[in-house]
């Protein structure tokens, strides 16, 4: 089992949702978060002075898959969430050792 962590642009949120459904993934976790990378914030002109925005508005998304489905996955974040321009985001890839549905006591894919 794999936990997919990917971190996109507020608007392409529709967009990779729409692909990841059409492809059978049935959940994952949205949050809001803020950061910055290389494209390191922006100035902005407020009321006439101009100021730094140092982290920038992001989605951060969380998706536990099995083995088989995660080329899949990263295909479609990867195509649907992508503008060409600096700061489309980034996705990571970490091991799961275990995954337990809190209802029914399931474990691994079963919990999935």
């Amino acid at each position: 089992m794999k936990l997919i962590t990917a971190v996109i642009k507020p608007f392409k949120l529709q967009e990779v949702k729409e692909a990841l459904v059409a492809i059978g993934i049935s959940g994952l976790t949205i949050t809001e978060v803020k950061g910055y990378g290389r494209q390191k914030g922006h100035t902005e002109l407020y009321r006439g002075a101009e100021y730094s925005v140092d982290t920038l508005p992001k989605l951060k998304l969380e998706i536990i898959a099995s083995e088989e489905q995660v080329d899949s996955i990263l295909e479609n974040i990867q195509s649907s969430a992508s503008t060409g321009q600096i700061g489309d985001g980034k996705i990571f890839v970490t091991s799961l050792d275990n995954v337990i549905r809190i209802r029914t006591g399931e474990t691994g894919n079963e919990a999935i």
